[in-house]
């Protein structure tokens, strides 16, 4: 019911961006809006998936003669078990580092722990998403391609209108609804930017570097998400490479915009309600430090490759 203590949060997976080795805000998949309450707190860990079908599209009989029953159709149906992942991190402030900056106003330590604890949990939580929206095996065979030769978007002789267009034809047959939301990487949006084809769209409207807006405008979509998160892997090296989150690839989806998300959709991400949560600070006497612990329980899911598709290498 409704009435339940604990409540898990169906939200909309936020489009954010990433600049640096350390960001802090992930781009992923959103559902806006939309929350699943009434969940047990006994339970809050063990729920559910909710999937839902293609009843929206779905033509029923829904003519009745006097007296006869009402049909009746269902939204949704409970799928397999939901298992959150519980990812802590704390935060280490030196008593010395302390003293030294409460000479110097407005520099807060504890804070700005918190804050580097929360950019390393939503670097990796975008890491997880990336990968799971990656994985070829998770989708249908007419729901990706594997780009090659002169076929890639970075070959002047591709045409990346023309692939999204007949991705977008192939989600809507699917799902009933036009996808609204590109997501790339930070190579496959530079390809975009410097496409002849696409360079010769603005060359007589404007005298701007092609942006985000404008290839949405360009493809007909709502969005186009680029995701610039880079990581090292934990036992990399400071001088080795980063790597980038979202690699070559380019991920076309549908995911419903307001409150309404009793529709097939791409994916969710649970969320305990009430986290991230940042415990008190602690001192720690061996180390002679102050520790701040931050705990996050969430795990994304893709519920519907149906509503999404793949481009494999795209540059």
């Amino acid at each position: 019911t409704h009435r339940h203590e604990v409540r898990l949060q169906r939200q909309h997976l936020l489009a954010r961006r990433q600049h640096h080795r350390h960001p802090a805000r992930p781009v992923v998949y959103p559902l806006r809006g939309s929350e699943c309450a009434g969940l047990d707190s006994q339970a809050a860990r063990n729920v559910r998936q909710l999937r839902f079908g293609k009843e929206a599209f779905r033509k029923f009989n829904t003519r009745r003669a006097p007296g006869a029953a009402i049909l009746t159709i269902q939204y949704g149906y409970a799928a397999d078990p939901i298992s959150l992942h519980a990812d802590s991190l704390q935060g280490l402030v030196p008593i010395e580092h302390q003293q030294d900056t409460n000479k110097v106003p407005g520099v807060d330590l504890g804070k700005s722990a918190v804050e580097m604890v929360l950019g390393s949990l939503d670097l990796g939580y975008e890491i997880e998403t990336a990968e799971l929206v990656r994985n070829a095996a998770s989708y249908a065979a007419s729901n990706k391609v594997a780009l090659a030769g002169v076929s890639k978007w970075s070959d002047p002789a591709s045409n990346p209108k023309r692939d999204i267009d007949d991705a977008k034809d192939q989600i809507r047959r699917m799902v009933g609804r036009n996808p609204n939301r590109l997501t790339v990487g930070a190579d496959v949006m530079r390809a975009l930017c410097e496409h002849p084809k696409i360079k010769e769209q603005f060359k007589y409207t404007s005298a701007e570097s092609i942006t985000e807006t404008m290839l949405a405008r360009y493809f007909q979509l709502d969005e186009i998400l680029v995701g610039n998160a880079v990581y090292l892997p934990e036992q990399a090296l400071d001088t080795d490479p980063a790597i980038d989150v979202w690699g070559n690839d380019a991920v076309l989806s549908w995911s419903p915009k307001g409150s309404n998300w009793m529709v097939p959709s791409f994916a969710y991400t649970y969320r305990l309600q009430g986290y991230p949560q940042v415990e008190a600070p602690w001192y720690d006497r061996d180390h002679k430090s102050w520790k701040y612990p931050t705990t996050m329980e969430r795990r994304p899911y893709l519920l519907g490759a149906d509503a999404g598709f793949l481009f494999q290498g795209a540059v």
